[in-house]
């Protein structure tokens, strides 16, 4: 049975897919702007992947708070600084951002888990 890391990853990769192939030049686009404004440039990358993920929390975006919580640990982001990250875009973005969270705190541990 597929972990909520795999399931979260293979429907986002389908659906990318779909989306890309629809070969609308609006979208193309907003995407690559996407994938360039996280390389490093006078930030490093692992910052921006925080800052994405301040935003994310702050906006609620489930989805956006996986994604980023995957590029951080990718670029080597440890425990301490996504909890001091998301205690940031806790206090941004008040109380109602709690259940994002826990949701984040929720899927970080699992992204820690060993592969099998």
């Amino acid at each position: 049975m597929p972990n909520k890391v795999d399931e979260f990853n293979e429907y986002r990769s389908k659906m990318n897919e779909k989306l890309l192939a629809d070969n609308n030049k609006v979208i193309k686009r907003i995407f690559n702007l996407d994938t360039n404004a996280f390389l490093p440039g006078a930030l490093d990358a692992k910052t921006k992947e925080l800052l994405g993920l301040v935003a994310s929390a702050v906006l609620r975006c489930d989805d956006c708070v996986k994604y980023h919580l995957e590029s951080c640990q990718k670029q080597g982001a440890n425990t301490e600084e996504i909890m001091e990250t998301l205690s940031i875009a806790t206090l941004i973005g008040g109380t109602i951002t709690i259940p994002h969270l826990r949701r984040a705190y929720e899927y970080w541990e699992e992204l820690q888990e060993p592969k099998a």
